[in-house]
């Protein structure tokens, strides 16, 4: 067969598949919109590297990440914490103690820039939504943990 009646995704490397996107809102913080920024910089970069030198393989991926960042970046949603709040909000530094009396504090953030290890976790997560509407002194209960709310500011 001629290579006329080829598709062109034939030079697509096999089981590269979209990276999905969320169907909740796209809150970020501030900072969340610089994080998507710097990756849709950093990608172009890349893609011209890539296009420069012919890498078939690694346009397809760095294109598929360039559709990704580029959708997160057109729904971004910047979304600024309330300073004289007086409830738990997106963009909330809370901290909480458990039965044992081990606190542990979390910054409410957008879904891509969530990393519980780092002290961040997503506004979808389980505890982000039983957090919120809360304030100072409330219990929350999360996979059969209590937690009372200790404190809790915005970190714009």
């Amino acid at each position: 067969m001629s290579r006329a009646f080829t598709k062109e995704q034939d030079d697509v490397p096999a089981g590269l598949v979209e990276r999905p996107v969320s169907p909740h809102r796209n809150l970020v913080t501030q900072n969340g919109l610089r994080l998507i920024e710097a990756e849709l910089a950093r990608l172009q970069t890349e893609l011209g590297q890539a296009t420069a030198s012919g890498d078939k393989a690694s346009i397809a991926h760095v294109s598929r990440d360039l559709r990704y960042w580029t959708a997160r970046r057109e729904t971004a949603e910047l979304n600024l914490a309330d300073k004289d709040g007086d409830v738990i909000r997106f963009g909330m530094q809370v901290t909480v103690e458990n039965e044992d009396g081990r606190q542990q504090s979390w910054m409410i953030v957008g879904e891509d820039e969530a990393e519980p290890s780092k002290g961040t976790i997503s506004h979808i997560s389980p505890l982000a939504v039983a957090l919120f509407g809360k304030s100072k002194g409330d219990l929350v209960a999360v996979n059969g943990r209590e937690l009372e709310i200790i404190s809790f500011k915005a970190m714009n």
